[in-house]
């Protein structure tokens, strides 16, 4: 798995002609960052005196925010598992009609699958905008610039996963599985866009 390697490993397949990893590992990667900035806030508000009045939800976010990390990270991999099953099965044999019809269909069944990955890290990259408003709001004001990068990235990272999901629907012949994909990821974009703006006007304002 690239999270037990060195970065750099990550960082070169990324760069290489290899097809995997691509914008959806990215946009993992990116969201666990976002994620585990937010816990990083956390850990520097937990046990403060100044703050005594917010440590049981400094725990509750913490909790979140590394449960996140962890399911992020795990997207990390599994988005390049899904995109090899769509490129093996447009590797598959075509020669008969029987071929073409289940070459077909294993590509539209490969393409749903690669959707979901994609769509899933959106919803986490909202929960985690979610997560650095509280963080901005509650956690300790000497790390507040974390939770506004933490929101930046959870925004980026949204956006990437938002490119990655449409460019597997347009493929999908399941107009209601594509539509509904969508539609919904336009909502993620317009919430953690809303996110974004609140949490770095709170940020500034907390740095004075």
């Amino acid at each position: 798995m690239y999270v037990e390697k060195p970065m750099v490993v990550f960082l070169d397949k990324l760069a290489s002609r290899s097809p995997e990893p691509g914008g959806g590992s990215v946009s993992a990667l990116v969201g666990a960052l976002g994620a585990a900035l937010v816990s990083m806030v956390g850990n520097l508000t937990l046990g403060k005196e100044k703050y005594a009045d917010v440590q049981d939800k400094v725990e509750e976010l913490l909790e979140s925010s590394e449960k996140l990390r962890a399911e992020l990270q795990s997207l990390i991999q599994k988005d390049t598992e899904v995109y090899a099953d769509v490129s093996a099965a447009f590797k598959l044999p075509r020669e008969t009609e029987e071929e073409k019809a289940e070459r077909a269909s294993r590509i539209q069944e490969a393409l749903k699958l690669a959707t979901e990955v994609p769509f899933e890290i959106g919803e986490k990259c909202l929960e985690v905008a979610q997560l650095s408003e509280t963080s901005a709001f509650i956690g300790n004001v000497g790390a507040v610039s974390d939770a506004g990068v933490a929101v930046l990235l959870a925004e980026a990272a949204a956006q990437s996963a938002a490119l990655n999901v449409k460019i597997n629907v347009n493929s999908i012949e399941d107009r209601e599985f594509s539509q509904g994909k969508w539609a919904r990821i336009q909502e993620i974009l317009e919430e953690t866009a809303v996110l974004r703006e609140r949490v770095v006007k709170l940020t500034y304002e907390k740095l004075g």
